[in-house]
Parts: structure tokens; sequence; C-alpha cells
């Protein structure tokens, strides 16, 4: 069997050109991306995000932050992660104004729900990138919304001068970590006032989403009503994992998953493109079934009945005990 994979479609990828690099925050870039020819990119909604084709080699997804009106531009947040696997390293040390990117088209996994009621925003330090985006659209058709913006410090804080903006500031709350108490976020207690028809839209790091959904829950917010996506950084991968071979059932091929990649990474970087979200088995939104092979469990969403079964896995954090799984894909 062909160890090749052509991308699915060809317009899931883009070659876009870098039109400015700045600095954000300490440890934040902004990424701004264009077409080269001038040409409208393809829509997106509040919540989406880009694969991004790292000079690293690894392919990482970025939310989109900007207003989804805007047709001529994709605006990214990288976020440098000293222990990652060095996608966000090469975005911030090698990439510069007019350089080339291959992203995919956006995509989303963390939309606004149409909704009669007012909605509530929380974001924990770089998670306000897709929050943002939110804002925009509901500062657009006029919703009432809250934004609710948690960071270390003013330095840290993506974003300040926009969030301050006249057609913001009334809307939204800054919570630093290193402020005078009276202003920090008690999740509690604004999660308890807000009002029944509400929705919750929350995205940061493990501890702050960990955080925001107890006290969701505590306060009775039905599932139904609290979406969410993970941004923290994901945890370093062993090195030395055992290398294994994916078959895709649908499509004849077997791909080779190195000892120092997921399957997620292995198929993306060759065109193939699963729904994915938090990356470390947290969401669930990548369960992927399983037609052979057994499986090894390393997520925290399949109940132990599911494990046990052993007819899917999380392939972005899970592994193979054989030496092929054969997905249906």
């Amino acid at each position: 069997m062909s160890s090749e994979i052509v991308p699915e479609r060809s317009d899931r990828l883009l070659d876009l050109r870098v039109s400015q690099v700045w600095r954000e925050a300490a440890d934040i870039i902004g990424i701004e991306l264009v077409d080269p020819s001038g040409a409208a990119l393809p829509r997106f909604e509040a919540g989406a995000h880009l694969d991004v084709f790292t000079p690293a080699g690894v392919v990482r997804q970025y939310s989109l932050f900007n207003d989804p009106a805007e047709q001529h531009r994709y605006c990214l947040a990288v976020l440098f992660e000293a222990n990652g696997r060095g996608g966000s390293r090469s975005l911030h040390e090698q990439v510069r104004d007019g350089h080339a990117l291959r992203v995919s088209c956006p995509r989303n996994k963390f939309p606004l729900v149409k909704h009669s009621g007012p909605s509530v925003l929380l974001a924990g330090g770089i998670g306000i990138t897709p929050i943002l985006s939110m804002a925009h659209t509901l500062l657009r058709s006029r919703s009432e919304f809250v934004l609710h913006y948690c960071t270390r410090s003013i330095e840290r804080t993506a974003f300040y001068s926009r969030v301050s903006a006249p057609d913001l500031r009334d809307r939204v709350h800054l919570h630093l970590d290193d402020g005078p108490p009276q202003q920090k976020a008690d999740l509690s207690k604004l999660l308890s006032e807000a009002s029944a028809d509400s929705h919750l839209y929350y995205c940061g790091p493990d501890g702050f989403m960990q955080a925001v959904m107890s006290s969701g829950r505590d306060a009775g917010w039905s599932p139904d009503r609290m979406h969410c996506e993970y941004f923290g950084s994901v945890q370093p991968k062993s090195q030395g994992e055992r290398p294994f071979i994916v078959r895709l059932a649908g499509r004849g091929v077997d791909v080779s998953i190195g000892a120092n990649e997921t399957v997620v990474e292995a198929l993306s970087a060759r065109g193939i493109f699963l729904s994915t979200s938090c990356e470390q088995g947290f969401c669930g939104s990548c369960v992927t079934r399983i037609l052979s092979g057994t499986p090894d469990h390393r997520d925290s969403v399949l109940t132990d009945a599911e494990k046990a079964a052993n007819d899917c896995f999380t392939p972005c954090c899970s592994r193979a005990h054989s030496d092929v799984l054969v997905l249906d894909l």
C-alpha cells in the first residue's frame, strides 16, 4: 500500500502571505495573513481556527481573533511555548513580514449558538483569541454580552488596547493576577448572577477551564448553555514511544506514526484533517472509530466501558498496542 496521502480536497490548504508580524504582549506575537493576489479569503465564523504548517514541520491550531466580517485577512496570536514541540518557537523566531505560510481553510468547533439571551464570555490568557472574535460578532449584531478576561499582568495582556477601546470597554472586565484583590475574578459570583437564559463561552489553560466548569456546574448551568475550547499547553510527549501504522480503510493507505508524533499530526502533515479542539484528550472532538487493532488509550474523555470495547480512540493523544490500527477513515 502507498505511504503517501494527497489532500482530500485541494481547497483545504491555502498558501498565504504574512503581511504583518508584531509583538502583541510579552511572549505573544500577532500574525496577519492575506492572499498573495489580494483575493478575498474563505469566510469564517467567530470561534474558528486554522491549522498552521509551522516552519518547524509540525501542524498547530491557532484561533482567529479578528472580526469575521473581514474577508481580506486572517489574524492569529501565537503564545511562545517554551516546553512545546517547536511550532510556536519557529513562528516567533522565523516568520517575518512577506514570508509565506500554508494553512487550512477555517474550521470551527467552538461556534456561537443562536439564542435570544445574553452571552457571558470568559477568557484566560491566550484563550482571549477566539473570545475576541466572538465579541466582534456580538458587537456587530448588537447582542447583549459581557467579557471577563483573566491575565497575569498588563504586560501579558494581549489586545489590551482593543478591549479598552470605547466600543468594548464598558462590556469588558479585566482581572489581573498581580492586581488588587477587589478586581480579581469571582467565578462563582459572576456565574451565579447571570440570567437563566445566558450562554457561557470560555477558553483558556487547563486550570482556568476546570475552575470555570466547576463554578458553572455549582451555579446550576446546564451543559447545553456552556460552550468551551481548551487553549492550554500540550504536555510534552514521552521520548522513545513505540511507532505504529494507521491504516485508513476508506482510502486504502497506510500512514506511519513516528515515535514522537501523534496520529493527528501525522495525518495533518499529509493533508488529512481530523476535527480537533483540545488536542489533549479532554474534549472528545476527534474520537475516531477503530475497525481492528488494539489502541493504547491516553485520554480522559472516554469511559472505562468505552475504552474496554476498543472500538474507538482519540488520535490527538492515544497510540497503539498493536502494530497496526485500522481506522474508519
